[in-house]
């Protein structure tokens, strides 16, 4: 399987995630430059965390902008996966291919801390390791992850299932119905605030993170490659 991981400037998780592909799932990894807009190469894309262009006028927004998106538009209509960590996340959003919107924390501060998230769905490419209801630890990193959008945009939501992750305990930035993560309706997208790369080992406080990322490559052995 291989995994692209694009970086943008002002990235600064993109090597997370790349020893995340490497030690957890001993599989082939690259580091593409936002200017390379061909990714066709690749079964699966992650869009790390970071302050890409410096989050100016918003986060993500400009990122939508970099040649790259258009490979990864064009990954996620052919059904490749894709998933948008933190940054990622919000320029997902910002891109389309996510529904809602990524405000500021609603107590205006950067929330670095674990939390706990509660698996809601586990029919996807991401979550097929875990069960449903199950308990996770993942830590978060971010100033602007309070997740919203309107209320149609949130039943549907609801109704087609998409909502994969919300915070169990305490909400980090107050979000709306909790929300850590979504997907898209084809449920090859997927963008959460939480960072699994960041728990894949024992010695980080948690190892709940591999299974995500093992969800993928289980999902990609069983359907082969989308391309």
């Amino acid at each position: 399987m291989r995994f692209a991981v694009p970086i943008f400037p002002g990235s600064n998780c993109d090597i997370d995630c790349i020893h995340a592909v490497e030690d957890v799932l001993q599989e082939s990894v690259t580091a593409v430059w936002h200017q390379d807009s061909d990714l066709s190469s690749y079964d699966a894309i992650i869009l790390p965390g970071g302050f890409s262009y410096g989050d100016y006028l918003r986060c993500g927004a400009l990122a939508r902008f970099s040649p790259v998106m258009e490979g990864v538009r064009q990954a996620a209509e052919q059904g490749k996966l894709v998933i948008g960590i933190c940054n990622g996340f919000q320029i997902l959003v910002e891109a389309g291919l996510l529904p809602g919107a990524l405000m500021r924390n609603d107590h205006l501060k950067f929330r670095c801390e674990m939390t706990t998230l509660r698996v809601e769905q586990i029919d996807t490419p991401f979550t097929n390791l875990y069960q449903r209801g199950e308990e996770i630890r993942i830590p978060v990193a971010h100033g602007e992850g309070n997740y919203f959008c309107d209320p149609e945009t949130l039943a549907e939501l609801k109704k087609n299932s998409q909502i994969l992750f919300t915070y169990a305990d305490q909400n980090p930035n107050g979000s709306i119905e909790n929300i850590a993560g979504i997907c898209n309706q084809k449920r090859n997208v997927l963008g959460m605030m939480p960072h699994p790369e960041r728990a894949i080992f024992d010695w980080m406080g948690s190892a709940d993170g591999t299974r995500l990322f093992k969800s993928m490559l289980q999902y990609w052995k069983e359907n082969g490659s989308a391309a």
